[in-house]
Protein backbone atom coordinates (compact mmCIF):
# COMPACT_ATOMS: atom_id res chain seq x y z
CA UNK A 1 0.00 0.00 0.00
CA UNK A 2 2.68 2.30 1.22
CA UNK A 3 4.46 1.56 -2.31
CA UNK A 4 1.59 2.56 -4.09
CA UNK A 5 0.90 6.05 -1.96
CA UNK A 6 -2.11 4.23 -0.79
CA UNK A 7 -3.39 4.32 2.88
CA UNK A 8 -4.13 0.67 2.78
CA UNK A 9 -4.65 -2.57 0.59
CA UNK A 10 -6.99 -5.01 0.13
CA UNK A 11 -8.33 -8.24 -1.33
CA UNK A 12 -11.89 -9.08 -2.04
CA UNK A 13 -12.52 -12.29 -0.68
CA UNK A 14 -15.38 -15.08 -2.53
CA UNK A 15 -16.23 -18.39 -2.90
CA UNK A 16 -13.73 -19.01 -5.77
CA UNK A 17 -10.92 -17.04 -4.81
CA UNK A 18 -10.65 -13.03 -4.68
CA UNK A 19 -11.63 -10.04 -6.96
CA UNK A 20 -9.16 -7.32 -8.78
CA UNK A 21 -12.06 -5.19 -7.84
CA UNK A 22 -15.04 -4.96 -5.42
CA UNK A 23 -17.04 -1.21 -5.86
CA UNK A 24 -19.36 -1.85 -2.64
CA UNK A 25 -16.15 -3.12 -0.50
CA UNK A 26 -14.29 -0.12 -1.74
CA UNK A 27 -17.57 2.46 -0.10
CA UNK A 28 -17.15 0.30 2.71
CA UNK A 29 -13.25 0.48 3.42
CA UNK A 30 -13.21 4.47 2.43
CA UNK A 31 -15.63 4.62 5.82
CA UNK A 32 -13.28 1.92 7.54
CA UNK A 33 -10.33 4.02 6.95
CA UNK A 34 -11.66 7.54 7.99
CA UNK A 35 -12.95 5.36 11.27
CA UNK A 36 -9.79 3.40 12.32
CA UNK A 37 -7.69 6.27 11.86
CA UNK A 38 -6.06 4.83 8.76
CA UNK A 39 -5.24 8.39 7.45
CA UNK A 40 -4.10 10.58 9.45
CA UNK A 41 -5.78 13.75 9.26
CA UNK A 42 -9.35 13.48 7.51
CA UNK A 43 -10.93 16.82 6.92
CA UNK A 44 -14.77 18.08 6.24
CA UNK A 45 -16.86 17.89 4.48
CA UNK A 46 -14.92 14.99 2.28
CA UNK A 47 -11.54 12.90 2.80
CA UNK A 48 -9.78 10.92 -0.33
CA UNK A 49 -8.75 7.25 0.84
CA UNK A 50 -6.16 5.73 -1.43
CA UNK A 51 -6.47 1.78 -1.44
CA UNK A 52 -4.78 -0.74 -3.31
CA UNK A 53 -6.53 -2.88 -4.90
CA UNK A 54 -5.43 -5.81 -6.78
CA UNK A 55 -6.56 -4.00 -10.26
CA UNK A 56 -5.05 -0.46 -8.93
CA UNK A 57 -5.36 2.20 -7.15
CA UNK A 58 -8.42 3.38 -6.52
CA UNK A 59 -9.85 6.45 -4.64
CA UNK A 60 -12.93 6.76 -2.04
CA UNK A 61 -14.49 10.36 -1.75
CA UNK A 62 -15.66 9.59 1.94
CA UNK A 63 -18.04 12.35 3.95
CA UNK A 64 -16.28 13.14 7.37
CA UNK A 65 -18.08 15.36 10.01
CA UNK A 66 -15.00 15.46 12.37
CA UNK A 67 -15.88 12.46 14.35
CA UNK A 68 -17.05 9.85 12.27
CA UNK A 69 -17.66 8.74 8.29
CA UNK A 70 -21.14 9.18 6.56
CA UNK A 71 -22.85 8.17 3.75
CA UNK A 72 -22.76 8.49 0.15
CA UNK A 73 -19.69 7.35 -0.67
CA UNK A 74 -17.95 8.11 -4.35
CA UNK A 75 -15.37 6.22 -6.07
CA UNK A 76 -12.82 7.38 -9.07
CA UNK A 77 -11.63 3.38 -9.88
CA UNK A 78 -9.04 2.70 -12.48
CA UNK A 79 -9.82 3.22 -16.37
CA UNK A 80 -12.87 1.53 -17.89
CA UNK A 81 -13.02 0.39 -21.54
CA UNK A 82 -14.84 -1.41 -23.88
CA UNK A 83 -13.35 -4.73 -24.52
CA UNK A 84 -16.11 -5.92 -26.97
CA UNK A 85 -19.53 -4.54 -28.31
CA UNK A 86 -21.97 -6.57 -30.54
CA UNK A 87 -20.29 -9.71 -29.96
CA UNK A 88 -22.16 -12.75 -31.37
CA UNK A 89 -21.84 -15.88 -28.72
CA UNK A 90 -23.70 -19.03 -29.09
CA UNK A 91 -24.69 -20.28 -25.81
CA UNK A 92 -25.80 -23.66 -25.22
CA UNK A 93 -29.78 -24.34 -24.81
CA UNK A 94 -30.09 -20.34 -25.47
CA UNK A 95 -28.58 -20.19 -28.95
CA UNK A 96 -27.13 -17.30 -30.61
CA UNK A 97 -27.10 -14.00 -28.25
CA UNK A 98 -24.92 -10.45 -28.54
CA UNK A 99 -22.87 -9.38 -25.88
CA UNK A 100 -21.19 -6.91 -25.16
CA UNK A 101 -17.17 -6.92 -22.58
CA UNK A 102 -16.50 -4.24 -20.29
CA UNK A 103 -13.75 -3.75 -18.39
CA UNK A 104 -14.43 -1.65 -14.83
CA UNK A 105 -11.68 -3.03 -12.54
CA UNK A 106 -12.53 -6.76 -13.61
CA UNK A 107 -14.13 -7.88 -17.17
CA UNK A 108 -17.70 -8.48 -17.62
CA UNK A 109 -19.69 -10.12 -20.24
CA UNK A 110 -23.17 -7.86 -20.63
CA UNK A 111 -26.74 -8.30 -22.21
CA UNK A 112 -30.36 -8.46 -21.46
CA UNK A 113 -32.23 -11.23 -19.95
CA UNK A 114 -34.80 -10.95 -22.89
CA UNK A 115 -32.72 -11.83 -24.99
CA UNK A 116 -32.48 -15.37 -22.78
CA UNK A 117 -36.03 -15.52 -22.17
CA UNK A 118 -36.38 -13.84 -19.02
CA UNK A 119 -37.11 -10.74 -17.45
CA UNK A 120 -34.56 -8.92 -15.09
CA UNK A 121 -37.13 -8.22 -12.32
CA UNK A 122 -39.21 -11.11 -12.70
CA UNK A 123 -37.89 -14.24 -13.28
CA UNK A 124 -36.46 -16.68 -10.52
CA UNK A 125 -32.78 -16.00 -9.13
CA UNK A 126 -32.02 -19.55 -10.52
CA UNK A 127 -32.87 -19.14 -13.94
CA UNK A 128 -31.21 -16.07 -13.99
CA UNK A 129 -28.30 -17.45 -13.01
CA UNK A 130 -28.31 -20.30 -14.55
CA UNK A 131 -28.70 -18.66 -18.04
CA UNK A 132 -25.73 -15.93 -16.72
CA UNK A 133 -23.39 -18.66 -16.11
CA UNK A 134 -24.37 -20.26 -19.18
CA UNK A 135 -23.15 -17.06 -20.54
CA UNK A 136 -20.07 -16.78 -18.81
CA UNK A 137 -18.77 -20.36 -19.64
CA UNK A 138 -19.60 -19.76 -23.09
CA UNK A 139 -17.77 -16.58 -23.74
CA UNK A 140 -14.68 -17.87 -21.99
CA UNK A 141 -14.49 -20.98 -24.71
CA UNK A 142 -15.50 -18.29 -27.39
CA UNK A 143 -13.57 -15.08 -26.67
CA UNK A 144 -10.10 -14.10 -25.78
CA UNK A 145 -9.79 -11.14 -23.03
CA UNK A 146 -6.82 -8.50 -23.06
CA UNK A 147 -5.34 -6.22 -20.58
CA UNK A 148 -3.28 -3.64 -21.19
CA UNK A 149 -1.28 -3.87 -18.02
CA UNK A 150 -1.73 -7.67 -16.66
CA UNK A 151 -2.29 -10.51 -18.23
CA UNK A 152 -3.31 -11.90 -14.62
CA UNK A 153 -6.47 -9.83 -14.93
CA UNK A 154 -7.63 -10.74 -18.35
CA UNK A 155 -10.30 -13.06 -17.04
CA UNK A 156 -13.81 -12.82 -16.92
CA UNK A 157 -15.06 -12.37 -13.88
CA UNK A 158 -18.78 -12.91 -14.72
CA UNK A 159 -22.11 -12.16 -16.31
CA UNK A 160 -24.71 -9.10 -15.54
CA UNK A 161 -28.18 -9.34 -17.05
CA UNK A 162 -29.67 -6.15 -17.99
CA UNK A 163 -33.29 -4.76 -18.29
CA UNK A 164 -31.63 -3.33 -21.75
CA UNK A 165 -31.89 0.26 -20.68
CA UNK A 166 -28.72 1.66 -21.76
CA UNK A 167 -29.61 4.72 -23.43
CA UNK A 168 -29.65 7.55 -20.89
CA UNK A 169 -32.30 7.72 -18.72
CA UNK A 170 -33.38 9.89 -15.57
CA UNK A 171 -35.12 6.53 -15.02
CA UNK A 172 -32.93 3.63 -13.08
CA UNK A 173 -31.88 0.65 -15.09
CA UNK A 174 -31.96 -2.86 -13.30
CA UNK A 175 -29.66 -5.48 -13.43
CA UNK A 176 -28.03 -8.79 -11.80
CA UNK A 177 -25.03 -9.76 -11.72
CA UNK A 178 -23.87 -13.62 -11.42
CA UNK A 179 -19.95 -13.31 -10.76
CA UNK A 180 -17.06 -16.30 -9.31
CA UNK A 181 -18.91 -19.76 -8.50
CA UNK A 182 -22.26 -18.61 -9.21
CA UNK A 183 -22.13 -16.05 -6.31
CA UNK A 184 -25.05 -13.12 -6.82
CA UNK A 185 -23.87 -9.83 -5.57
CA UNK A 186 -26.30 -7.80 -3.53
CA UNK A 187 -25.66 -4.29 -4.88
CA UNK A 188 -25.65 -3.56 -8.31
CA UNK A 189 -22.12 -3.87 -8.51
CA UNK A 190 -19.69 -1.13 -8.54
CA UNK A 191 -17.06 -2.69 -10.74
CA UNK A 192 -20.07 -3.68 -12.84
CA UNK A 193 -21.37 -0.11 -13.39
CA UNK A 194 -18.18 1.11 -14.04
CA UNK A 195 -17.76 -1.09 -17.07
CA UNK A 196 -21.44 -0.66 -18.37
CA UNK A 197 -20.69 3.13 -18.06
CA UNK A 198 -17.79 2.66 -20.23
CA UNK A 199 -19.90 0.80 -22.21
CA UNK A 200 -22.41 3.39 -22.66
CA UNK A 201 -19.87 6.04 -23.42
CA UNK A 202 -18.36 4.22 -26.03
CA UNK A 203 -21.49 3.65 -27.60
CA UNK A 204 -22.74 7.17 -27.36
CA UNK A 205 -25.81 6.47 -24.98
CA UNK A 206 -24.31 8.92 -22.33
CA UNK A 207 -22.05 11.85 -22.39
CA UNK A 208 -19.74 13.17 -19.63
CA UNK A 209 -21.01 13.91 -16.36
CA UNK A 210 -24.46 12.33 -17.33
CA UNK A 211 -25.34 10.60 -13.62
CA UNK A 212 -27.51 7.57 -13.93
CA UNK A 213 -29.05 5.44 -11.38
CA UNK A 214 -28.47 1.16 -11.28
CA UNK A 215 -30.91 -0.71 -9.09
CA UNK A 216 -30.21 -4.44 -7.96
CA UNK A 217 -32.99 -6.88 -9.32
CA UNK A 218 -31.83 -9.18 -5.84
CA UNK A 219 -32.05 -6.07 -3.33
CA UNK A 220 -33.65 -2.87 -4.77
CA UNK A 221 -30.22 -1.22 -3.50
CA UNK A 222 -28.96 1.92 -5.56
CA UNK A 223 -25.55 2.98 -7.38
CA UNK A 224 -25.24 5.83 -9.11
CA UNK A 225 -22.51 6.39 -11.87
CA UNK A 226 -20.92 8.86 -14.30
CA UNK A 227 -18.27 8.71 -17.17
CA UNK A 228 -16.16 11.93 -15.41
CA UNK A 229 -12.92 12.22 -17.71
CA UNK A 230 -11.82 10.57 -21.04
CA UNK A 231 -8.46 8.83 -20.85
CA UNK A 232 -6.41 6.09 -22.55
CA UNK A 233 -6.01 2.69 -21.36
CA UNK A 234 -3.00 0.70 -23.25
CA UNK A 235 -4.37 0.52 -26.74
CA UNK A 236 -7.93 1.29 -25.61
CA UNK A 237 -10.36 4.48 -25.02
CA UNK A 238 -10.76 4.43 -21.29
CA UNK A 239 -13.09 6.63 -19.60
CA UNK A 240 -12.77 7.24 -15.22
CA UNK A 241 -15.66 6.74 -13.75
CA UNK A 242 -17.16 8.08 -10.68
CA UNK A 243 -19.93 5.88 -8.62
CA UNK A 244 -21.86 6.51 -5.27
CA UNK A 245 -23.15 4.47 -2.98
CA UNK A 246 -23.74 3.44 0.70
CA UNK A 247 -21.96 0.96 2.98
CA UNK A 248 -22.97 0.27 6.49
CA UNK A 249 -21.41 -1.34 9.26
CA UNK A 250 -23.14 -4.78 10.18
CA UNK A 251 -20.11 -5.82 12.71
CA UNK A 252 -17.04 -7.11 13.78
CA UNK A 253 -15.08 -10.20 14.25
CA UNK A 254 -12.05 -11.30 15.90
CA UNK A 255 -10.21 -14.55 14.58
CA UNK A 256 -7.85 -16.46 16.87
CA UNK A 257 -5.13 -19.08 15.47
CA UNK A 258 -3.88 -21.24 18.14
CA UNK A 259 -0.41 -23.16 17.07
CA UNK A 260 -1.52 -26.85 18.59
CA UNK A 261 -4.80 -26.35 16.29
CA UNK A 262 -4.28 -29.14 13.11
CA UNK A 263 -6.22 -27.00 11.16
CA UNK A 264 -4.97 -23.57 11.65
CA UNK A 265 -4.40 -23.08 7.72
CA UNK A 266 -7.95 -23.64 6.95
CA UNK A 267 -9.91 -25.99 4.61
CA UNK A 268 -12.36 -26.25 2.06
CA UNK A 269 -14.89 -28.52 0.96
CA UNK A 270 -17.74 -28.60 -1.80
Amino acid sequence: AAAAGAHLAALFLHGAGYSAMCGHAVLALGRFALDYGLVAAPVRPETAVRLRCPCGTVTAFVPWDGSRSGNPVRFHSVPAFAAATDLAIDVPGHGKVVVDIGYGGTFYAFLSAEQLGLDVCSSKTRDLVNAASAVTEAVKKQFKLHHPESEDLAFLYGTILTDGKDAFSEEPTTNICVFADEQVDRSPTGSGVTARIALQYHKGLIQLNQTRTFRSSTTGSLFTGKAVQASGFGDYNAVVVEVSGEAFYTGTATFTVEEEDPLKHGFSFK
